[in-house]
């Protein structure tokens, strides 16, 4: 699997750059993993309800293919992509959030975080609060989209939504749950790993 770094880039060219690699992809097109960060943006699934954006506080709303409601993405959080062919490796749809989810919680794990999954909520909570939001496309037996861990950002914006359409829902981050500096570049790499390990 092709690991790419992208840095910190914009939403709607990198969400153009995944559904354009997807179509244009055969059964020889390695697998890859986008790690990026973006500034501020909301986006909203396709079965998305605008009333779950409680107040409009100037950060833009992208209306995206994937799966689920509304999210935030912004600085300090680690968002990984992951464009890979399921017939491929052989990988079902659930199959492959599990992994993804036991990637995180791993990856939590290794911090001394107890994190987990709940019952008909996709992500990875600690308690009852949300650390990793995930949402997939799959097209063709491919997929991309894919899942965002709070490091060390402001967390404000998610007042202005009803997180993944959960009314009331706590978030949490990495830097609210275990003392030290927190280098978010850092923690995707170790993530980025992680999720390699749980795809093999």
């Amino acid at each position: 699997m092709i690991v790419r770094r992208l840095g910190r880039v914009d939403y709607a060219p990198t969400f153009a750059a995944m559904q354009e690699f997807t179509a244009a992809r055969d059964a020889d097109t390695p697998d890859e993993l986008w790690l990026c960060e973006h500034p501020p943006v909301f986006t909203q699934g396709l079965s998305g309800k605008p009333e779950h954006l409680l107040k409009d506080i100037g950060i833009p709303v992208v209306q995206i293919d994937r799966g689920g409601q509304i999210t935030y993405h912004g600085p300090g959080q680690v968002v990984a992509y992951l464009l890979l062919d399921l017939r491929r490796r052989e990988l079902t749809v659930r199959g492959l959030v599990n992994r993804i989810e036991q990637a995180v919680i791993d990856l939590l794990a290794g911090y001394g975080v107890t994190a987990a999954r709940l019952e008909g909520a996709p992500g990875v909570y600690v308690g009852r609060a949300k650390i990793a939001a995930l949402g997939l496309r799959i097209k063709h037996g491919c997929s991309y989209h894919g899942v965002s861990l709070n490091v060390d950002m402001d967390l404000s914006p998610y007042d202005a939504i009803n997180p993944c359409g959960y009314e009331g829902m706590a978030v949490t981050q990495i830097r609210d749950l275990v003392v030290g500096e927190w280098d978010t570049a850092k923690v995707g790499e170790a993530f980025a790993a992680e999720l390699e390990k749980h795809l093999q």
